[in-house]
């Protein structure tokens, strides 16, 4: 509860309760829970045998989970033998995404900074947190959306009906999987379904430990070395060619630099990558591996790409084939906000509500220990006048009550039982476990 960004978590009767509307899915809450009450759904993977042509769109840390004793040939064949027929790299389509970029940068017409929409989870934390930043996002879909669209269409062309071909994106966090099923500013996703990057690392892992044969190969487009490490911090800003460039990753940090930007105390800037996730992709809650061995690993690939000295073209720099097609199906539509502070419909009684929620705060003693079942005292302070909890939850003011005699104790464990559960105020529970400490 304590750790999410929107405060998207309250404690009631013992148990976790989301908002939807404050949850930017950045998985958090996934990371530091101790008990691993919090899970992360992905679509069956018996699904992909649903289409006679199955594809999956492989993010580039996917092969920097394993150690350097795999190579990638293992890892695609494995891919292959689990039941997919292609595999390609999401980041094929970074090249035509890395020139559009550009060219918003020298429109001199358009507000900066120009924020990246790579990570949905920045695009979902603008929307609910800093809603008066929404018209800098750019307006154009993600690597893993061009690439779909381009890979679908390369086989229609092919004569391969649309409708048997399923594609699969393999996912390092939380908010892509929502950015399929609920993708902000479009009506669906390019992408059929979405596999659990750590699901399937273990499958193709266990294939590779066995040391069984795979399948032949098939012709796969190698990445130009800036694709590579698009997913990386400073993937996307290291290769804007003009401007004031910054790149900001952990989500604690993208919002206090937006804190900053929105009331105007930074300036001059004209792109921002922003990415919710420590080492950005790498660092992927879905992610089984050290984030700083899986970006010094796709570092590493990089090199060697650009040591070989060759041109590397993937299909979508050739503009004959498939770029026009990209550049009319590459904008969202309008991203809107999502208000989680809308107190009534009313502006006169929304600003009454608004004084409440202050006068209460300043009651409050500002420990936001949690106690209470909110995450801060300023978030009790607005459950009180929009959600029905009571002021008598802080435990501080309990005891105030009860030292004027206007609570009785009984009543006190009543409240913290309600929030808490039975189980945490078991009393012989807890005397048993005190004594066994003693």
């Amino acid at each position: 509860m304590n750790v999410c960004p929107t405060e998207a978590i309250r404690v009631s009767e013992g148990k976790a309760r989301l908002s939807n509307n404050r949850c930017v899915d950045c998985g958090d809450c996934y990371r530091v829970c101790p008990v691993g009450a919090i899970i992360v759904e992905q679509d069956d993977f018996e699904s992909i045998y649903k289409y006679p042509v199955r594809i999956a769109l492989l993010p580039s840390v996917f092969a920097g989970q394993f150690t350097e004793s795999v190579g990638p040939d293992e890892i695609l064949g494995a891919i292959l033998e689990l039941g997919f027929s292609h595999v390609f790299e999401v980041e094929e389509g970074v090249e035509f995404l890395s020139g559009i970029f550009n060219e918003y940068i020298e429109r001199t017409e358009i507000a900066k900074p120009l924020i990246s929409p790579f990570c949905p989870a920045i695009v979902r934390l603008i929307q609910v947190k800093f809603p008066t930043l929404i018209n800098h996002l750019l307006p154009l879909k993600a690597p893993v959306d061009i690439t779909a669209m381009s890979v679908r269409k390369r086989f229609v062309e092919q004569g391969i009906p649309a409708n048997e071909i399923g594609i699969f994106y393999v996912t390092p966090c939380a908010a892509k999987i929502v950015a399929v099923k609920s993708p902000v500013g479009e009506e669906t996703s390019a992408v059929d379904g979405v596999i659990n990057l750590n699901y399937l690392y273990n499958k193709t892992y266990k294939l590779i430990r066995g040391k069984r044969t795979h399948p032949p190969l098939p012709e796969v487009t190698t990445l130009t070395e800036k694709a590579i490490c698009w997913s990386l911090t400073r993937g996307e800003s290291g290769h804007i060619k003009q401007g004031r460039n910054l790149a900001i990753d952990e989500i604690s940090n993208v919002i206090e630099f937006l804190e900053k930007l929105e009331n105007g105390e930074i300036q001059g800037i004209d792109f921002l990558e922003l990415r919710a996730c420590d080492e950005s992709c790498a660092g992927g809650i879905l992610c089984p591996g050290n984030r700083f061995l899986t970006a010094e690993k796709l570092h590493d690939r990089a090199r060697k790409v650009s040591q070989n000295n060759t041109e590397i073209k993937s299909a979508l720099q050739d503009p004959n084939e498939i770029a026009s097609f990209l550049r009319e199906n590459m904008h969202t539509g309008k991203i809107m906000p999502r208000s989680i502070m809308k107190l009534d419909d009313s502006v006169a009684e929304a600003m009454i509500k608004m004084k409440r929620i202050y006068d209460l705060n300043r009651m409050l003693p500002q420990v936001d220990c949690g106690i209470c079942g909110s995450p801060s005292c300023k978030a009790l302070a607005e459950d009180i006048v929009q959600f029905g909890a009571t002021l008598q939850q802080c435990i501080f003011v309990q005891k105030i009550l009860e030292q004027n005699d206007k609570l009785d104790v009984r009543e006190s464990v009543e409240i913290m039982r309600k929030i808490w559960s039975n189980t945490k105020l078991d009393k012989n529970s807890l005397k048993d476990e005190i004594n066994e400490i003693q």
